[in-house]
């Protein structure tokens, strides 16, 4: 008879046999007739820390070797629906494993609070027959996010397997992320790294901050690739994902990211300039009605045919014409 799926929303507990060979906690579980689970699933659960191994959380290559007690839960599966929406997509490349898509300013990556339609994800549904269902129902394939408001490239997982094996790389830091920024006034050092830990606001809970409680490492590299008499061009890189990072940790600094109202890179910095600077700051506001952030290049290697990836994306128009303006009147 065949094995019914188990209860969703419950935890399992298995006793491994105690004379079991060595063997992998994700094939183990994914054997189990009691659990009826594939070995994607299995692997998701446990880059979830959903299974637990003598009340210890693992990876999913850590080694049984009998007589170990194994708890996993099986969240339950939200009832939703994501509706394909024909919006256009700027393809930088494409295969049946994955793909990187150029994303605008202003398009949400996926639903969330406020944004249920018009989303890339809705996008995503509408122009791929496949996508990776192992990053959740309202974020198919979507290997990382961008902020709404933060344009350039990002990675799309086409099957279960491929987006596992790339979470695999962004644990390990070996997807490289390279953004643009232009941020409000100099850099102390023309390169460095910022190592501070970000959590919740606790002023306001729809922000990000920089704080030691209940937060999680954060670390950015930074590179200066051009000066002008107020701001700084920047070459900054990711070696964690946490939300609005590269944003947090530059208004930490005291130079927020130019045209970031929700971290002073917009009226509340250019208060503080008087004469010249203020004028250039109210000339270039105009020019950009957000964040002049831009994930410009992604590096990593392609998780099948293990070909090295580097592709990379132009400035868009909005943060063009601002270096352009700096060009002409803030050398």
């Amino acid at each position: 008879m065949e094995a019914s799926e188990p209860a969703e929303g419950t935890t399992h507990q298995l006793q491994v046999p105690a004379g079991l060979s060595p063997q992998r906690v994700d094939v183990f579980l994914a054997s189990s007739e009691s659990l009826n689970l594939t070995r994607t699933r299995v692997q998701k659960l446990i880059v979830d820390k959903l299974v637990l191994v003598n009340g210890m959380a693992v990876t999913k290559s850590f080694v049984l070797s009998g007589g170990e007690t194994v708890f996993v839960t099986v969240p339950p599966v939200r009832q939703t629906s994501l509706e394909p929406e024909a919006i256009p997509l700027d393809i930088i490349y494409e295969d049946e494993f994955l793909a990187v898509i150029n994303k605008p300013a202003g398009l949400v990556t996926h639903p969330g609070a406020g944004n249920y339609s018009g989303t890339l994800a809705n996008a995503l549904v509408h122009h791929f027959e496949s996508l990776a269902s192992g990053s959740g129902v309202e974020r198919p394939g979507i290997v990382h996010r961008l902020d709404k408001n933060t344009s350039g490239l990002i990675l799309i997982a086409r099957t279960d397997d491929v987006y596992l094996r790339l979470q695999t790389q962004m644990q390990k830091h070996a997807i490289k992320r390279t953004y643009l920024a232009l941020v409000c006034g100099h850099m102390r050092e023309e390169e460095g790294l910022i190592d501070l830990p970000i959590g919740r606001s606790l002023k306001d809970r729809k922000k990000m901050a920089v704080t030691i409680l209940h937060a999680r490492q954060a670390t950015t590299t930074y590179k200066l690739r051009d000066r002008y008499r107020t701001y700084d061009l920047l070459e900054v890189r990711l070696l964690t994902g946490r939300t609005h990072q590269i944003r947090v940790h530059f208004s930490h600094l005291g130079h927020p990211v130019l045209g970031d109202s929700e971290y002073g890179g917009r009226q509340k910095w250019h208060q503080g300039v008087f004469g010249p600077e203020r004028q250039l700051g109210r000339k270039l506001l105009e020019i950009i009605d957000r964040q002049a952030l831009h994930a410009a290049r992604l590096e990593f290697v392609h998780p099948v045919t293990a070909r090295p990836v580097l592709l990379e994306s132009d400035l868009p128009e909005d943060i063009r014409q601002v270096l352009s303006l700096l060009d002409k009147e803030g050398r």
